[in-house]
């Protein structure tokens, strides 16, 4: 008879049955070869259901704890492995040091976990979600949820519904030349750089970035321990005179329609002289267009990719921005030539894109919804551009100037100023913002704050403001 265990009837009978069997067993309370009682009996000591302890003995027999012997009963299985119990009986099991491989080194500059809340107001890159038109949204989700044919799989380079309508938006929208079949659908802009990165990069290959510039970029292009090197701006934008005594590259990686962080634009002849270089010193430039859709009072110059024939540009874009992160969606466009290599790399990394997600984005785009709630946005980013602009000459003046560009969804402020040190102080305030040093892959040339002010409210850009002229004018006496 097994009088040690207790059984609360308050909790799931048979969890509880089974944890402490097993556990006396491992404590070798139980010895291997005992004789454990029968179902009936240990049912009628405990006062439980005899199918729950057969359903107990059941699972024990199964993972190699109990044994049945043909007419003698239930016993502790002979071949327990004693190396996971305790020398001494009755003592409380300890967790057994094992032995494992060496840990790779994390590379330099690789991000570390973060208890930073990624959505604060004036976090760059996080759209005003609360003015997201969620019902349209949601009513084109239920027309999609139920549908047999979303619930399979798809095509690795993604739902054609969805490409068809990027490749025809950005030909609008961007004048890129492309059709449905250069469109790969990624899991975000990011996969899509590591997806370059994967195809293009052999060891030692060089890969020129703009320097500041998008620190995804760098993390994606630099894991393989390619070379990257930086290329400074010149007026907040890409100096391409530099790119002459830059030396072979295999990649550039540029944001030319609105630089990260810094806001310029490249010209049309700045732009021509970009795929001049490339062709010349074969190079592929990765075009990231990812804050295209918002420009305030000029329409934006039309992408790279479209300006030429054969124009060695690898375009990309998510709806990261566009609609918002959580749907981690984004979109590769390459040459037909280079297809099935991005293919062949993306069965390896990750698989198809989530199906119904590409589905309810497609007839969003094809309703018309999408241009509507570009246009929106568009202009609620151009009033809160221009509020925290204002905000910003008022109360900051002579503690930050602002650097910004008539797009976007950020604004930088420059000054002389620990920059890390007054990021983590804006977090405690409850704001977000990036440090404008931690965007340099050299040297930081200049010290400042990368500011979102898309996500922000009226009353939020007001405070954020005030706040900063304190933090700032402390910061400044240091």
């Amino acid at each position: 008879m097994i009088t040690d265990l207790q059984i609360d009837s308050t909790l799931p009978l048979q969890q509880q049955l089974y944890r402490q069997l097993s556990q006396r067993i491992l404590q070798r309370r139980y010895p291997a070869g005992s004789r454990l009682p029968s179902s009936r009996q240990l049912a009628q000591d405990l006062g439980v259901s005899r199918n729950t302890v057969n359903a107990v003995y059941d699972q024990l027999k199964s993972e190699g704890f109990l044994q049945t012997q043909a007419g003698r009963g239930i016993f502790v299985h002979e071949d327990i492995d004693s190396r996971h119990c305790p020398p001494t009986k009755g003592a409380s099991p300890q967790p057994e040091r094992v032995a494992i491989p060496p840990l790779p080194a994390l590379p330099e500059g690789a991000i570390r976990r973060s208890d930073q809340d990624s959505n604060l107001p004036f976090t760059p890159g996080l759209p005003d979600l609360a003015a997201f038109p969620i019902r349209a949204w949601n009513r084109i989700l239920h027309h999609h949820e139920s549908r047999p044919s979303l619930m399979g799989y798809n095509s690795l380079q993604g739902y054609r519904p969805l490409r068809r309508a990027v490749a025809e938006y950005v030909g609008s929208a961007r004048g890129v030349r492309c059709h449905e079949d250069q469109v790969i659908i990624t899991q975000g802009a990011q996969q899509a750089l590591a997806l370059i990165a994967d195809i293009f990069l052999k060891p030692g290959d060089r890969v020129l970035c703009e320097d500041p510039g998008y620190r995804g970029a760098r993390y994606a292009l630099g894991r393989h321990g390619n070379p990257l090197i930086p290329v400074p701006l010149r007026h907040q934008v890409l100096d391409i005179d530099v790119l002459a005594d830059a030396g072979p590259a295999r990649l550039l990686y540029c944001t030319p329609t609105h630089q990260y962080p810094m806001g310029g634009i490249l010209d049309a002849s700045q732009r021509m002289a970009l795929v001049e270089w490339a062709q010349r010193n074969q190079t592929w430039i990765i075009e990231d267009d990812y804050d295209s859709d918002f420009h305030f009072y000029t329409k934006p110059f039309a992408a790279i990719q479209g300006m030429f024939d054969q124009a060695p540009v690898l375009y990309m874009g998510s709806f990261s921005k566009t609609l918002m992160p959580a749907l981690r969606v984004g979109y590769l466009i390459v040459p037909d030539t280079l297809v099935e290599h991005v293919l062949r790399a993306k069965r390896v990394m990750g698989g198809e894109t989530a199906l119904l997600t590409q589905a309810v984005i497609a007839e969003f785009i094809d309703s018309g919804q999408f241009t509507r709630h570009l246009r929106r946005m568009r202009q609620n980013y151009r009033e809160k551009w221009e509020q925290f602009q204002g905000l910003v000459i008022d109360q900051l003046s002579g503690l930050a100037a602002p650097i910004a560009e008539s797009a976007g969804m950020h604004l930088v402020l420059t000054g002389d100023w620990p920059d890390r040190d007054c990021n983590h102080w804006l977090w405690q305030q409850g704001y977000g913002s990036t440090p404008l040093s931690a965007h340099y892959l050299g040297p930081a040339q200049q010290q400042g704050l990368v500011m979102g002010f898309a996500s922000a409210s009226d009353q939020q850009l007001r405070d954020c403001v005030a706040a900063l002229a304190i933090g700032l004018a402390r910061a400044g006496k240091r």
